[in-house]
């Protein structure tokens, strides 16, 4: 069998578990040096073998912290916020003095829980209290057929209406074309206000109580002007009434409709609350 191997190199290579592959060369030590092969050809001593390079140990890499989302972008903003236009942070706003004290309320609406109330329950028996009429809304609306024509009559009659009100009042414009009247539909022909809670009994109460004394040969207000559901309509010829308008800056009298809405369904119970409000009818 030896002679066999012997004669066969390919039977000695396969019996050889750590012989080199056919076609690679054997790594030696002074391969990788070239100095270390030049000693050793020389006869020299044998260079010590360098110790195996340790694998160092992979530093371990903080944990990041938890997203903050929403409370991070709100602090950044908050942070925006404080600071100027240059980065500097502003001043914290110091508050001046007292706290504003709320608004009395209305004598007229005190006048109508106390007193009028009771009094219309026992007028026409009216048992349940959601019975009772009571004012809803009051509306007020000032029509302007020029103000295609001249826009500042209609400025000035909306800057009047405001300054009467105390609201802002809303334009209105024309919902369908009339070729008569030289009028397309979506034209500004007026301006209007509805008032609700504190504001329609303060403005009730200066309407009764100032207002309507000082109007040209005035003898009583119609008590035949309600609509047969309860709300009553009045039509005056001139806003110089009302003492918030100053004479000096008036350019043009027009004329405006109040209209009072309640809650009671009949003419005659509502006719009774205005009157009770003090309302000066006719008779």
């Amino acid at each position: 069998m030896a002679d066999s191997r012997e004669k066969d190199p390919k039977l000695a290579d396969a019996a050889d578990p750590g012989a080199t592959p056919r076609g690679e060369q054997p790594e030696t030590a002074g391969a990788a040096d070239p100095g270390v092969r030049g000693e050793q050809q020389r006869g020299g001593p044998p260079a010590p073998e360098a110790p195996a390079p340790t694998a160092e140990p992979e530093a371990e890499q903080p944990a990041k912290p938890p997203r903050q989302g929403k409370q991070d972008k709100q602090q950044k903003k908050d942070k925006k916020g404080k600071q100027g236009p240059e980065g500097k942070e502003r001043p914290a706003a110091e508050p001046e003095g007292p706290p504003p004290e709320p608004a009395p309320r209305p004598r007229l609406l005190e006048h109508y829980e106390q007193r009028v109330r009771a009094k219309l329950a026992q007028q026409f028996g009216l048992g349940n209290a959601h019975e009772v009429p009571k004012l809803v809304k009051i509306v007020l609306n000032v029509g302007m057929g020029d103000a295609p024509k001249n826009p500042k009559g209609l400025e000035a009659a909306t800057a009047e209406l405001a300054a009467i009100t105390g609201q802002h009042p809303v334009v209105t414009r024309a919902k369908k074309a009339i070729a008569n009247f030289n009028l397309r539909e979506g034209m500004a022909i007026g301006c209007a206000v509805t008032l609700r809670g504190a504001r329609m009994y303060e403005f009730l109460d200066r309407f009764i109580t100032i207002a309507v004394p000082r109007m040209r040969d005035f003898r009583g207000l119609s008590p035949d002007s309600f609509d047969g559901r309860g709300n009553y309509t009045i039509g005056i010829k001139e806003q110089m009434i009302f003492p918030e308008i100053d004479y000096d800056k008036v350019e043009k009298i027009h004329g405006m409709d109040i209209t009072v809405v309640t809650s009671a369904g009949r003419d005659d119970t509502a006719r009774a609350l205005l009157r009770e409000l003090g309302m000066p009818f006719r008779g």
